[in-house]
């Protein structure tokens, strides 16, 4: 699918998933870094047994269009514009990582389209990701003329990406091209560019959620620590934190029925 270009930022509507399910407001899915709507598919089909799932693709991710810019204040319009097309007051927003920073400012500046909060491994601070910065000069050293196959891109970014599982899931952004061969599905020279601005807090000091909240982290991760608690209470004062034993950066893929029991059991469709 083409990609539409749209340098004066994105008129066009966000591509997503619909799991089914009905009653009370939806669960919204939002992903992180370089990742789509395909990577919630097993947990938004467990969630939509209870309740209306979407998973959406942010902008420059997925099937949605390309823009030239990309900040967090952009995302959470464009999210806001996606619930306004389908007359959807309000949401639960479940964020990831990037997809969490989005869901956070749109929580604090649209409170109102807001049922319930749901960040998952990421806190309101800035970051610095080395590893992304390896990773992107891996995607965009990789030559896609000559490319035979996502296994042989893996192989090809190991130099630059020491971990299977991180090339392996960024060989997953690949997609064939009309007439052949292979191309990127994000927007990779814009997200590379972006990315300094990504790992901004995107939050000002003012900035404050007062509806119901629950972060959860990995307690392999790095992303969200101890010391981010009070950060995460200064904006988001009811805010419920839940650490996951024996899962990374992904608890949605390493631990994932503990996951979706952690966001039923706290307020979720059958929570109490």
């Amino acid at each position: 699918m083409k990609h539409p270009a749209q340098p004066q930022g994105l008129p066009a509507l966000l591509h997503h998933r619909d799991f089914g399910g009905g009653g009370g407001p939806p669960y919204v899915i939002l992903h992180g870094m370089l990742g789509s709507s395909r990577n919630w598919t097993s947990v938004g089909r467990e969630l939509a047994a209870g309740r209306r799932t979407f998973a959406l693709d942010l902008r420059n991710h997925g099937l949605s269009p390309h823009a030239d810019s990309m900040t967090y204040e952009e995302m959470a319009g464009d999210v806001a514009r996606w619930l306004d097309a389908r007359a959807l007051a309000q949401a639960e927003l479940v964020g990831h990582s990037m997809g969490g920073k989005v869901a956070m400012v749109l929580a604090c500046r649209q409170p109102e389209r807001v049922a319930r909060l749901v960040v998952v491994d990421i806190a309101p601070r800035d970051y610095h990701w080395p590893a992304h910065r390896s990773e992107f000069a891996a995607m965009t050293e990789l030559n896609l003329g000559d490319l035979r196959s996502r296994a042989e891109a893996e192989m090809r970014m190991e130099e630059r990406v020491s971990d299977w599982a991180m090339r392996k899931f960024l060989a997953t952004n690949l997609e064939r091209a009309p007439g052949g061969g292979w191309r990127w599905q994000v927007n990779l020279p814009v997200l590379a560019s972006s990315l300094r601005e990504l790992e901004k807090n995107p939050l000002s000091g003012a900035d404050r959620f007062e509806g119901p909240a629950l972060f959860i982290a990995g307690a392999r991760s790095a992303y969200a620590v101890p010391d981010d608690r009070a950060a995460i209470l200064g904006h988001f004062p009811k805010a419920q934190i839940e650490v996951l034993p024996g899962s990374g950066h992904n608890p949605h893929i390493d631990a994932r029925a503990a996951f979706v029991a952690a966001l039923l059991a706290r307020g979720g469709p059958q929570g109490p």
